[in-house]
């Protein structure tokens, strides 16, 4: 078949932009900073225009025709049954109360879905990645913060108007220092980009110690990966709390799967290893027996590719409303 759809992964500091064939390969991409200080009309309108820019670039390639739809994953909780930005933080000023459906589908005249952007690495995942086997499983997306999504049944988890899935903010120390969404001690804090770096800061000042890395996360990480002692460190403390988040969440869930993502993931096997170990030993046997952890395969492109293929799943196959 040569039907295609637009996928759009909007953050805080990019938006990707492609169209996707159904074995979710892409035939044409871009990429544009968000500059999302110029505020939720600016950021709305630059979104429309790369969307337009992606359907006259198809002109070189496919026919325009083919694009059977539209699809966003967004930053921010996501009214999914709107398509409306119920609340997005401080990243996206102004986001809140967005109307993106409506606005896409007034320009475009095509069947538009608009959803949270870890929900949408869940669709990739399962229709072209490491979620295939799986019906029940948990998606947690360590980036520069921490998202996650779940799937029960083949269905997302969704609650009351699309909130769910905030594992970022599941305290792992309720006297841990204070998150942007007002709890305590979030797994956010320790185990995202962000919280890594917050992590080695801490404990260089703590412990005066003086390294040749930086307290950057993509630093922490090489430097634990060549065996660095306070390296290695803060990543025990990163791992203990991130073992922690992960096996209150089998406890909640008993999912076949949990899947982690994003930037952090990309650490590398040893990561992978310690963190299967840490959280083994805090998880109930019977539970941690049924439960699968593993790293995402799809990589930096789960975001659009998902995006899209809600297009086609969505009431459909495999991930259905819910």
């Amino acid at each position: 078949m040569n039907e295609l759809a637009i996928g759009v992964d909007l953050g805080g500091t990019k938006i990707h932009l492609a169209a996707i064939d159904r074995s979710g390969q892409t035939v044409v991409e871009s990429i544009v900073p968000t500059e999302a200080k110029q505020g939720a009309a600016a950021v709305l309108n630059k979104m429309v225009n790369g969307i337009a820019d992606i359907l006259s670039r198809l002109k070189d390639v496919r026919r325009e025709g083919d694009v059977v739809g539209i699809g966003i994953g967004s930053a921010g909780q996501i009214d999914f049954s709107s398509g409306t930005v119920a609340f997005a933080v401080d990243t996206l000023p102004g986001w809140t109360g967005t109307p993106i459906r409506d606005k896409v589908t007034e320009r475009f005249g095509l069947p538009v879905y608009v959803d949270n952007d870890v929900n949408v690495i869940a669709i990739a995942e399962k229709n072209f990645g490491a979620a295939r086997p799986y019906n029940s499983f948990v998606c947690i997306a360590l980036g520069t913060g921490v998202g996650g999504a779940i799937v029960e049944e083949g269905r997302l988890v969704r609650g009351a108007f699309g909130g769910a899935g905030e594992l970022g903010h599941i305290s792992v120390d309720f006297n841990g220092p204070r998150c942007s969404c007002g709890n305590h001690g979030c797994i956010e804090l320790y185990a995202s980009g962000t919280g890594i770096a917050r992590v080695a800061a801490e404990m260089i000042n703590a412990n005066g110690w003086q390294p040749e890395w930086q307290a950057d996360s993509r630093e922490v990480i090489a430097a634990w990966n060549s065996g660095d002692p306070h390296a290695s460190e803060v990543m025990a403390k990163v791992i203990s709390a991130l073992s922690t988040h992960i096996s209150s969440v089998i406890h909640t869930l008993n999912p076949e799967a949990v899947i982690i993502g994003g930037g952090v993931s990309e650490a590398g096997p040893a990561f992978f290893e310690a963190l299967r170990e840490e959280t083994g030993r805090r998880t109930g046997a019977a539970m941690w027996k049924a439960t699968t952890l593993l790293p995402a395969e799809i990589g930096s492109g789960a975001g659009v590719i998902g995006a899209a293929a809600q297009i086609w799943h969505y009431g459909t196959n495999t991930i259905n409303h819910g």
